[in-house]
C-alpha cells in the first residue's frame, strides 16, 4: 500500500494500527491460557526456547493479521521466512511472544510484538505485555502511547545517574559504574526493554548484536514517536523487511542522550 497523498497515507496507517492492536490483544489472551502451565517446549537451532504458545499465537496473528491484509508481507519469528515479503510494499513484522524464557520462568515482561513496516521503517507498532495488561503502541507522526496516555523518552542528558536496561554481560560490566550508569534488573523482553525507554522508565536500553526485526521494529517506532531514537553503534537508524533480518548491537536513548550513550558503551557493547 504505497500512497503517496500524506492525509491517505496516515490514514491507513492509523487503520493498520487498529487491526495491530485488536490482534495484539487477542493473542496475548492465548498466550496466557499456556503461560504458567508447563506448554510443551523444545529448543530451536540448539539454543533457543520456543513453546507450543509461541506457535500457537503465531498461528492466530498470521491468520488474524494476513486475512486483514491479504496483500503485506510476512516475517514472523516462528514462521519459515519467504522472500516474496522483499516485494511487497508493507510487511507485517511480528513476534508473537517476545521473550519465551520469560514466558516459560513465570515472568511478568514478555510481551506481544507487531509493526507493521514500509520502506524500510515501521509506520505502526504494537508492544502489548499481557500479563502487566500493558499496551504499548504508536503511529508513525502521531506519537506514542501507554494505553490512553501519550508517554515520552526521559529528559536525562548525562550518562551519569542514567539508569540502563540491557543483558546481563552489559549490566554486570564494572565498566558501567566508572561512567555513573545505574544498571536496572534484566528484562527479558527486548521489545519491553525498548518501551519502557520510550515510556521514560529507564534512560538507556541496550542490546548487543544478534537481535533480529522481531524483536525491534515495534519498539523502534514507540521509542521514535516518544522523542527518542534507537540506532546502531555509529547512530544510523535501523532499517527492517531487509534480505537480512539481524541488527548490530544498538542503543535506544532521548535524542540528547544518544551521542553521551554511545561514546560511554560503545566498547561495552562491541
Amino acid at each position: 500500500m504505497q500512497v503517496n497523498d500524506p492525509g491517505r497515507a496516515a490514514a491507513g496507517n492509523a487503520a493498520d494500527l487498529e487491526i495491530l492492536k485488536e490482534a495484539a490483544l487477542e493473542a496475548g489472551e492465548l498466550a496466557l491460557t499456556y503461560f504458567g502451565k508447563d506448554p510443551e517446549t523444545w529448543l530451536k537451532g540448539g539454543k533457543s526456547p520456543v513453546s507450543e504458545a509461541d506457535i500457537a499465537v503465531d498461528k492466530f496473528l498470521a491468520s488474524e493479521l494476513r486475512g486483514n491484509r491479504p496483500d503485506y508481507g510476512w516475517l514472523s519469528e516462528e514462521t519459515t521466512d519467504n522472500p516474496d515479503r522483499l516485494d511487497r510494499s508493507r510487511t507485517f513484522i511480528v513476534d508473537p511472544i517476545d521473550g519465551t524464557r520469560a514466558f516459560l520462568a513465570g515472568g511478568d515482561e514478555w510481551t506481544v510484538a507487531l509493526a507493521v513496516v514500509e520502506e524500510g521503517r515501521p509506520v505502526a507498532g504494537v508492544v502489548y505485555a499481557p500479563v502487566r495488561k500493558e499496551l504499548y503502541f504508536a503511529q508513525s507522526g502521531h506519537g506514542a502511547f501507554l494505553d490512553k496516555a501519550a508517554i515520552s523518552v526521559s529528559s536525562v542528558t548525562m550518562v551519569s545517574n542514567a539508569t540502563l536496561s540491557g543483558p546481563p554481560s552489559v549490566v554486570d560490566n564494572k565498566g558501567l559504574g566508572e561512567h555513573g550508569i545505574i544498571a536496572r534488573p534484566y528484562i527479558r523482553s527486548l521489545a519491553y526493554r525498548m518501551a519502557l525507554v520510550a515510556n521514560g522508565q529507564v534512560d538507556i536500553g541496550v542490546a548487543r548484536a544478534g537481535p533480529s526485526d522481531w524483536d525491534l521494529a515495534a519498539a523502534d517506532l514507540l521509542v521514535q514517536e516518544a522523542g527518542g531514537q534507537l540506532t546502531d553503534l555509529i547512530g544510523e537508524p535501523l532499517l527492517y523487511n531487509k534480505a537480512r533480518t539481524r541488527h548490530p548491537a544498538l542503543i535506544a536513548t532521548s535524542r540528547a542522550l544518544q551521542e553521551p550513550a554511545r561514546e560511554a558503551l560503545g566498547d561495552l557493547l562491541r
